[in-house]
């Protein structure tokens, strides 16, 4: 992903030394971050309340009865939220994944922010913990986990992760990596698979799901969300890291970041699927879920590294908690179906 590739003509490389600098000044400048928070927590956002809507999906035909049943219908794999043109996308850089000083660099870098967001968030829910493994016991989804590289750093806290990923050869690098550390190979489980492919097998299994710069690829954000419920325990954790749709975003993250410098692949990102945080704070509030954080991100390209920002401009992180006592999918159609006491037959 982010970085320059080795080989190329010195005068070409300073040129792009000079971009990246005047880049690093710009996004700093522009999201009024600065360097001092790097490696900082993040600030809980303080939220408007937002109305309230019925889930994007469907709603099941009268008949269906059965939480796998509706499960089955709301997340079909007849429509599914993978975007094909997407996946083509990533075939030809699946390869590349631990490669620290490529394309997928900046997604490397951002481990030292989004790793510790997951393991202190959990951790301050948590009355109890292991020392040296404080994510012991705890089952982590990792929706669109690529090559592994945020799979393994929660392994290696403890979690037992299942990382899923609709590309083949993504799952094959994953594969390949973990096998290099036995402890690893037992933790993490990798399977070639979309997300409502598993729905069915996985309800309400997993105590914390991160989907990290996964929803801006999705082709059906509703069906993504409806779907992330699902599978998660009442009370568990959702972690998503993605980009806003602003002017700024498509400057700095498309102009900028692909088409000026090639610091990301070209046609990596569309400015038409990036997702505004009080969209998905209203999805994820009409499928169950209290968002308790949503917190700026920013990429400096000078110096390779992310900080948390007050600005929500351009990158930004969620954390969201489904809401215990949900009815079972199914409950309230069924409810609905029963006629009132006293209606006659």
């Amino acid at each position: 992903m982010w970085g320059g590739g080795a080989g190329r003509a010195l005068g070409s490389a300073t040129i792009r030394a000079l971009g990246r600098r005047r880049a690093g000044a710009a996004l700093l400048a522009a999201a009024g971050g600065d360097r001092t928070g790097l490696r900082g927590s993040p600030r809980s956002h303080s939220r408007r309340t937002q109305p309230r809507c019925s889930s994007a999906v469907p709603a099941p035909p009268a008949g269906l009865h059965g939480s796998r049943v509706t499960a089955r219908r709301l997340c079909s794999t007849s429509h599914s939220s993978v975007d094909s043109a997407e996946v083509k996308k990533f075939q030809l850089l699946a390869h590349k994944w631990w490669d620290e000083e490529g394309e997928y660099s900046a997604l490397h870098a951002m481990n030292d922010l989004r790793v510790p967001f997951i393991r202190d968030t959990l951790l301050s829910m948590s009355s109890s913990y292991h020392l040296g493994s404080p994510l012991a016991g705890v089952k982590v989804l990792d929706v669109g986990c690529g090559g592994g590289l945020l799979s393994e750093p929660l392994g290696r806290l403890g979690a037992s992760v299942t990382g899923i990923d609709p590309l083949e050869a993504n799952i094959r690098t994953a594969d390949q990596h973990k096998s290099f550390d036995p402890v690893l190979a037992k933790r993490i489980q990798y399977k070639p698979s979309s997300l409502e492919e598993i729905v069915e097998e996985s309800m309400e299994t997993f105590d914390v799901i991160v989907a990290s710069e996964v929803v801006e690829h999705v082709a059906d954000l509703g069906l993504f969300v409806e779907c992330c419920s699902r599978v998660l325990k009442p009370g568990g954790s959702l972690f998503i890291t993605t980009i806003n749709k602003t002017q700024l975003s498509y400057l700095l993250g498309i102009v900028v970041a692909e088409k000026l410098l090639g610091i990301v692949p070209s046609g990596t990102h569309e400015w038409e699927k990036f997702v505004p945080p009080e969209q998905l704070e209203h999805l994820l509030e009409s499928n169950g879920f209290a968002v308790k954080a949503v917190q700026g991100m920013l990429y400096n390209p000078l110096w390779g590294s992310w900080s948390w920002v007050g600005s929500r401009s351009i990158n930004y992180a969620v954390h969201a908690v489904k809401a215990r006592g949900q009815p079972s999918p199914g409950e309230g159609l069924q409810e609905l179906q029963q006629p009132p006491a006293g209606a006659a037959a």
